[in-house]
């Protein structure tokens, strides 16, 4: 037989024990609150952390340069600006950069859905059929003995549920984590646009160079016609020298031969023309047609010094790398997103509409219901997966980060390049103008002293040959040289406004 202990003192044994039990559960939880609070925190990385940049180009210290030129001034040719004017109307990397824009504008707006609450109109029925041993089987059927409990209020088992109104829930947004959300989007939406900037300034630069491509093929292709003329001169006048003894057939031969092979030259320049100008209309978001264009570059004169600028005003106008900036703080805000996932979060749940357990009373005045539950909830036993999520957000942010000084090496290198190459194209030019000049001056010679029987034909081929490839090496280096100022205007920066 057990120790009986007087009411008093097993009442208070029994509170006494609820209450520990209470506070012991008071405890666990703040325990758990508290430990979910622990975010983890970690040095991002920024574009002021970069470190030292060069302060100039080649020594330039001007501060204007050609990129602040608008692109219809810098080409200056109205055939090109009309061509890439077709381009930025018609070209289809540039209407899908448009598209993306769109995509990121969209998502920025579905951000803005996030800090209000989001309410939808609800139109539910259900039934629930209880059982007698169950709480609610012994509170309905007790509540029908109810002598208030008449007619319709009687509940019905099995128990039906319609429900006709709004049900709402909302994030209360304590920690910025939803309006970070909302900043992180925007800053994808500006660059989108910054991308669509450098499509632009690529796109610019990528016609101009397939027009100065065709310009330097329009050139070779005059150069070799002439040559055409003159070798086909120099066939008639060695038959009638062979006709006089005065040569052999072999010089005839080694005449028509190179005769021959110029003339295939010819056919193969007007397979490369045909080739580039089907590049071109592609860049204009066209079919295959004739390319209008101005003289070659034979006719054209060479570009002297050009001004660069300052490394710092690359940097601010080139969309590439202010593009990756942006990406960089969108990562860098992706990161406080994540961070603030491990920290409680506050829900607001309500509703108010009809709500009746039978179908005829449920317009009824009296089946007006309503109901507000608040929680704040944290995360306890899934931190594992909140702390893989936030290393996978860091190592993002420095994936921006080296994608953002990558684009700055690659700015810088591209501009050094294209400035060295401009300069030396320019003296490589004046040195192989000297060459043809030479060279045709030799050709001249060869032939007189052919003429007199002091020169063989053997040294008349090889003067026409080499003044012929000089000739073509010097329209090469043009090309090269205005190809390179195209793209030293580009790496600058100019080309998108």
């Amino acid at each position: 037989m057990g120790l009986q202990l007087p009411p008093k003192i097993t009442s208070t044994v029994q509170l006494f024990t609820h209450k520990s039990v209470s506070l012991f559960s008071g405890f666990l939880f703040a325990g758990a609150i508290l430990s979910s609070c622990q975010v983890p925190r970690t040095a991002l990385p920024t574009s002021g952390n970069v470190g030292p940049r060069p302060t100039a180009f080649a020594n330039q210290t001007d501060t204007s340069g050609i990129a602040k030129q608008n692109w219809r001034t810098f080409f200056n040719d109205p055939q090109l600006v009309q061509l890439i004017d077709t381009a930025l109307a018609g070209n289809l990397d540039l209407r899908i950069a448009t598209q993306r824009i769109e995509q990121a504008r969209a998502a920025f707006d579905y951000t803005l859905g996030y800090l209000a609450p989001q309410v939808n109109a609800t139109a539910s029925a259900g039934v629930d059929r209880y059982g007698w041993n169950t709480l609610n089987g012994v509170g309905n059927f007790d509540t029908n003995l109810s002598p208030n409990i008449r007619g319709s209020r009687r509940i019905p088992n099995p128990t039906p549920d319609f429900f006709l109104g709004a049900r709402s829930t909302w994030e209360i947004d304590i920690w910025g984590k939803l309006r970070n959300r909302r900043k992180a989007a925007y800053m994808r939406f500006l660059a989108s646009e910054k991308g669509r900037y450098a499509i632009v300034t690529a796109l610019v630069a990528e016609v101009a160079r397939y027009y100065y491509t065709l310009l330097a093929l329009d050139g070779e292709l005059e150069i070799i016609q002439k040559n055409i003329e003159l070798q086909q001169n120099a066939v008639d006048l060695v038959g009638i020298q062979k006709q006089a003894g005065r040569v052999t057939e072999l010089a005839v031969q080694q005449f028509t031969a190179q005769l021959l092979n110029t003339r295939s030259r010819q056919i193969q320049l007007q397979q490369q023309i045909v080739q580039a100008e089907n590049e071109l209309n592609r860049l204009l978001g066209r079919y295959p047609q004739p390319i209008p264009r101005g003289q070659s570059l034979q006719m054209r004169e060479l570009p002297g010094q050009v001004i660069t600028g300052l490394p710092a005003q690359m940097i601010a106008r080139r969309p590439d790398i202010r593009q990756a900036e942006i990406e960089l703080q969108a990562a860098n805000i992706d990161v406080d997103v994540v961070r603030a996932e491990f920290l409680p979060s506050l829900n607001l749940n309500a509703y108010i509409g009809l709500q009746s357990f039978r179908a005829e009373t449920l317009f009824n005045p009296a089946s007006l219901a309503a109901g507000v539950l608040s929680g704040l909830a944290a995360p306890v036993f899934n931190r594992r997966f909140l702390k893989a999520n936030y290393g996978q957000s860091v190592a993002v942010s420095r994936e921006a980060f080296n994608r953002y000084r990558q684009t700055i090496l690659n700015g810088y290198s591209e501009v050094t390049t294209n400035l060295r190459g401009v300069e030396n194209y320019r003296q490589v030019a004046e040195l192989q103008a000297q060459e043809v000049d030479v060279l045709r001056q030799a050709v001249s010679v060869s032939k007189d002293l052919f003429t007199g029987g002091y020169a063989s034909y053997i040294e008349v081929i090889t003067a026409q040959r080499s003044v012929l490839e000089a000739e073509l090496a010097l329209i090469t280096t043009k090309q090269a040289q205005f190809t390179s100022l195209t793209d030293l205007y580009r790496a600058l920066g100019g080309g998108w406004e």
